[in-house]
């Protein structure tokens, strides 16, 4: 199996439903973490840098790997912010799922690009993060930045866009179980603006939505880059 293939069958077993049900309700630890205990620094480590794609962590297993990793820095600030230990930790748990989950497509993202540009073509860390890029693609010796986007519904969906820095902004969005269970407005029977872009992207073959919820890049939206690169 490929490096794409064990990253995307693991995507694919992701129990989503699970940690919604146990984490989207827990709002407790909202505020800004300070850089040392943000999640990036470890997500990229254990799901791409130093990942071992044939033991790939789930989320149970990462928050470990993550608070063993960060342990005296989380300490500190829950000692910090006056909050009691069991509320902070279970706040904090759900704070750094959703950041889990959305970096999980990111860097599903990235495995994908590979399989389109090539082994090591990709460069993805938190340095990058934090200066605006979640990663690179060198092709043809000419590197391209890009921004993975969460789309909000705009009138004209589109799924890539250069912005005027040279990054390149592709984009997708996550209609809810609901969405999908019932895709139109029960009052005016006009279809949801989340489902209408979803179902753009789906015909256009840029997205794909797994079994258990996970909304996916396909490599037709980097063979479409291709021609940024250049002849």
């Amino acid at each position: 199996m490929t490096n794409f293939d064990k990253f995307d069958d693991f995507v694919k077993k992701i129990d989503l439903e699970e940690y919604r049900l146990k984490y989207s309700h827990i709002k407790i630890v909202e505020m800004d973490l300070p850089a040392n205990i943000q999640a990036l620094k470890t997500i990229y480590k254990y799901y791409w840098s130093d990942v071992n794609l044939d033991d790939i962590p789930d989320f149970e297993r990462y928050y470990e790997l993550y608070y063993n990793d960060c342990k005296d820095d989380i300490e500190a600030f829950q000692i910090k912010t006056e909050m009691c230990h069991d509320c902070f930790n279970k706040g904090l748990r759900a704070r750094i799922y959703r950041t889990w989950a959305s970096l999980i497509t990111q860097i599903h993202a990235g495995y994908v690009a590979e399989k389109v540009y090539g082994e090591g073509s990709v460069e993805m860390n938190d340095v990058l993060d934090h200066s605006g890029k979640d990663f690179v693609i060198t092709y043809k010796n000419k590197t391209i930045p890009i921004q993975v986007k969460k789309e909000t519904h705009r009138p004209e969906a589109r799924i890539i866009r250069k912005d005027s820095d040279d990054i390149v902004s592709i984009f997708y969005c996550v209609p809810s179980k609901k969405d999908f269970e019932q895709p139109y407005y029960v009052r005016t029977g006009r279809i949801k603006p989340q489902m209408l872009d979803f179902i753009k992207y789906s015909d256009d073959g840029i997205l794909d939505r797994y079994d258990n919820g996970f909304v996916v890049f396909t490599e037709k939206v980097f063979r479409d880059l291709i021609p940024y690169f250049g002849k």
